[in-house]
């Protein structure tokens, strides 16, 4: 049978998602715990690669097994074997032609950046920082840019294995709440290290290092040389992935940290 899993974990211990050879990943954890639930090596297929740091709010995945157990234990069992940042939200068996990453339609990421002269302390490795003060509406203005089907190539990682560079970014907004910036990105797919790129290079505009026309040159010049560095992974989240309502997954949710954490940071700096 085929199980379709939903989980959040805490990436700041991680590697990144994928399976390593030394382990350490999110991915080595998992599977380990499925295995011991099943009496059987288990192997996932997930909808998208975390990387080093990054979170994630609403993961799916699947996996195939033989093992007859009840869906609780693959939620409450699993959960029992697993470390402490990594927990499965939902189980449920699936169609066998159901693929977590060829099925899914569009993903979701989240980066939260706080824009205050101090770091953060409470929140530190579940947020951004950047501390001079940033000029939202010309970022918004540069974000508008990046939307539709482009090549993505001067925000894409040197070592990103994808085929093609070509993704169609359907939304990109960016609103503050207090000391809080929310970037909120969905795609058909990311490329590697793509969102972080985006943000970094808004932020760019954000200071005044240049002006948010600088973005589109940046996307029809297709040269990662020319853009701003990678920003830090403490504040994304793969908040979401959405599938055609024929396979029942639950809805896409606002993930719950998408309102505490703008919260907590607002009542630190006293704004």
């Amino acid at each position: 049978m085929r199980i379709a899993l939903i989980l959040e974990y805490d990436g700041s211990a991680y590697c990144g998602w994928q399976s390593q050879p030394s382990g350490g990943s999110v991915q080595d954890a998992l599977e380990g715990a499925l295995s011991k639930i099943a009496c059987d090596d288990v192997r996932v297929v997930t909808a998208g690669r975390t990387d080093s740091g990054v979170h994630a709010a609403y993961q799916v995945l699947h996996f195939d097994t033989e093992a007859e157990r009840p869906m609780n234990a693959w939620v409450r069992g699993v959960n029992a074997l697993l470390p402490p940042s990594i927990a499965i939200l939902w189980a449920s068996q699936i169609p066998d032609d159901f693929h977590a990453r060829y099925c899914a339609s569009e993903r979701c990421y989240l980066y939260l950046l706080s824009n205050h002269p101090v770091r953060p302390g409470l929140c530190h490795g579940k947020i951004g920082w950047f501390h001079q003060a940033l000029d939202v509406e010309k970022m918004q203005t540069a974000s508008q840019m990046l939307l539709g089907e482009h090549d993505f190539s001067a925000f894409r990682a040197s070592e990103c294995q994808a085929k093609s560079p070509v993704r169609n970014l359907t939304k990109l907004e960016i609103t503050r709440q207090g000391d809080v910036i929310v970037f909120e990105l969905r795609a058909n797919a990311f490329l590697h290290h793509m969102v972080r790129n985006i943000v970094g290079c808004l932020i760019y505009v954000g200071k005044g290092k240049y002006p948010p026309e600088w973005v589109k040159a940046l996307l029809t010049g297709r040269d990662r040389r020319y853009a701003a560095p990678t920003f830090s992974a403490a504040g994304l989240y793969l908040a979401g992935v959405t599938y055609d309502a024929k396979w029942k997954l639950p809805g896409f949710v606002e993930p719950p940290l998408a309102r505490v954490l703008p919260r907590i940071a607002r009542i630190g700096s006293l704004t």
